[in-house]
Order: C-alpha cells, then structure tokens, then sequence
C-alpha cells in the first residue's frame, strides 16, 4: 500500500470512473475543509490494475479504489459504492445526499439515477468508445449501435431536467448530488464517445455546463 498519512488513499486514473470520486472528494473539501486524500495515479494501458498486489485491493482489477486510513484501512471499490460510502460517512450535513431514513423518497430518486448510470450511460458509452477507437476490426454495426444508445440514453437524461430540473435528484428543482456526480463525467467525455454535440440535448447542456463550472468539480476533474 502506497505511503503517505492524509485520511484517504485512492487509487485512480483519468477515466470517467476515476473521475466521480475525485469530484465527490474536491466537493467533500470545498464544503468541510476535508477530508484530504493521497492519490496513486494508475495508468491502466500498463495493465498495472491486474497485477496480484492490486487484485488483493479489488478483485474485479479496476479502478478506482478507495482505502479510509482513518477506519482502519477499510478498503472499497466500484464507484457507485464509493461514492455512497462517502456520502454516508462523511457528509454530515447531507449536503450532497439524502437521509435513507428521514427522506426515503428523495434517497430512492438517488439511488435509481445512480443505478441508471451505473447499468446504463456508463456501460454504453464505454463500449462505443471501444468499438470506435480501439476494436483491432472495424464493425460498423457495433459502432452505430453504440452510439444511438448512448444518445437514447443522454435523451433519458434529457426528459428528467427538461422537467424544470437544475439537478437529477432531490425536491423542486433538485440538489447537486452523487446522482449529478455518478454520471457527469460520463457526459463530460461524451465528444470521445463520438457524440459530437449535445445541443439536441439542450438541458443536459445546461447542467453539464453548471456542473462543470463548480470549483469541487473542476478540481476532481484534473485528478489525477
């Protein structure tokens, strides 16, 4: 395990993935002064993420991963639930979540945008980056199949802030969340998924531009 004495130890890159904890790490500070974090940069081309010592960490060889020295090196991987771990445990104020128990319904619209992303935005404009970019073949059929999903997608964004909505969660008009934080870098990237604009998509526009311009964000966005 990597040295260092601050709180957290993340291990991370420069994906979309790596990117939602870092967000959620710069907003934890920006809002309560902390709490600090070492980061291992992780260059996943090198494969570094499947050798045994990193396996020991997240078995499914991927990044990021989250080690609380201040709980007893607790260690957790996927970023939905790191993202929930930190919000349980260090947003006190619940500035950036909702009570399971004293707001349940407002915790559930977290909880399904946050799996949306997860099982969906993500997963989709993943593959449409591998098949335009990567794929050793060329398959057309991949290509577009991937891009008019990831779309189909974005416009399911699109329909909930259409609905007078600055943010995906929350009473009224919303409140900046995980659930903004679990898919915006996703669509941050969207250019790299081939998606070349997003003014079809006008409201989501307009949110990943607010979201953008936080000073959380924009720091998280640069780890690592």
């Amino acid at each position: 395990m990597s040295s260092g004495t601050k709180p957290f130890l993340l291990y991370t890159g420069a994906t979309p993935n790596g990117h939602k904890v870092s967000v959620f790490l710069e907003e934890l500070k920006v809002a309560y002064g902390g709490p600090e974090y070492d980061v291992f940069p992780i260059d996943i081309s090198t494969n570094i993420q499947k050798e045994p010592w990193f396996i020991k960490l997240n078995p499914n060889g991927r990044i990021p991963v989250l080690v609380d020295r201040s709980r007893n090196n607790f260690v957790v991987f996927e970023t939905a639930a790191i993202l929930l771990y930190l919000q349980q445990h260090y947003d006190k104020e619940g500035k950036f979540g909702f009570d399971p128990i004293k707001d349940p319904d407002n915790y559930s619209e977290t909880l399904q945008w946050i799996f949306f992303a997860h099982g969906g935005v993500g997963p989709m404009q993943g593959q449409s980056n591998h098949f335009n970019r990567y794929a050793p073949v060329d398959l057309p059929y991949a290509k577009k199949r991937y891009i008019d999903e990831t779309k189909r997608l974005y416009g399911v964004l699109e329909i909930r802030l259409s609905q007078d909505r600055d943010w995906l969660a929350g009473p009224g008009r919303g409140k900046f969340s995980i659930a903004d934080m679990n898919v915006m870098p996703w669509i941050a990237g969207h250019k790299w998924a081939m998606v070349e604009s997003l003014d079809e998509f006008p409201h989501l526009k307009d949110w990943l531009a607010r979201g953008l311009a936080r000073p959380g964000v924009k720091a998280g966005m640069a780890v690592p």
